[in-house]
């Protein structure tokens, strides 16, 4: 099985590719995890990608491309995998096609969260993240056991200078910009399955979960 997680900025995608990789048995594959462990090991790769970090500059699709496929590469990704944060456009898309054709598969369904500005706004801005282990906790939804501190390493929680309302919104713009004819190339496939990200994160968890072995009884 073979999912790609969709969604704006706050839908939850990081989240649920997590529990997803876990109640599936699937590989969990984050573009973000893939460029921070690159840089943090100082690959060839990482090093390339480092430059463009550093200024905020978005990394090019051809370097993002080379460590995603040498991700799907590895013995513990060939039983399938939740991608999550790519690809983010159609080059990027077609670059996936390109590598799974290499061993003749495909992607099998691509869930997009569909998520209202209101609920996206009220996750961002009280978002607040480990400085340790990078994990997620949020001042009302989900806050820590120790106010400060990551229930999982220990580390300082934080929250990012681009959660602040005005600079998401402008990223919800870019956003759906970015996605808009991402979600009609999938949609024209006939692999893109729609979800409500507003919903609980466990009723969004139930919902892909159904969706997965939904489109797994049909190839049976």
């Amino acid at each position: 099985m073979r999912i790609i997680l969709l969604g704006p900025p706050g839908a939850g995608k990081g989240t649920q590719a997590i529990r997803l990789a876990e109640k599936l048995h699937l590989a969990h594959i984050s573009t973000g995890e893939i460029l921070r462990q690159n840089v943090k090991n100082n690959t060839g790769l990482g090093q390339d990608a480092k430059g463009f970090m550093e200024r905020g500059s978005l990394v090019p699709d051809e370097l993002v491309s080379r460590m995603i496929q040498e991700k799907i590469a590895r013995p513990d990704v060939k039983e399938g995998f939740i991608l999550d944060g790519y690809p983010r456009n159609i080059n990027q898309a077609k670059t996936l096609e390109s590598i799974l054709e290499q061993d003749s598969c495909d992607i099998d369904i691509v869930v997009y969260l569909d998520t209202s500005e209101a609920v996206i706004i009220q996750r961002l801005t009280g978002r607040l993240v480990c400085n340790g282990c990078g994990a997620n906790f949020h001042i009302k939804n989900m806050p820590p056991k120790v106010e400060g501190i990551c229930d999982n390493c220990g580390g300082k929680l934080y929250q990012r200078t681009d959660d602040s309302e005005e600079t998401v919104k402008k990223r919800i713009e870019v956003y759906k910009k970015e996605v808009s004819s991402l979600i009609q190339y999938y949609d024209s496939k006939g692999k893109l399955r729609r979800l409500s990200g507003d919903e609980d994160s466990e009723i969004v968890l139930d919902k892909i979960i159904g969706l997965a072995k939904t489109d797994d009884l049909h190839k049976a």
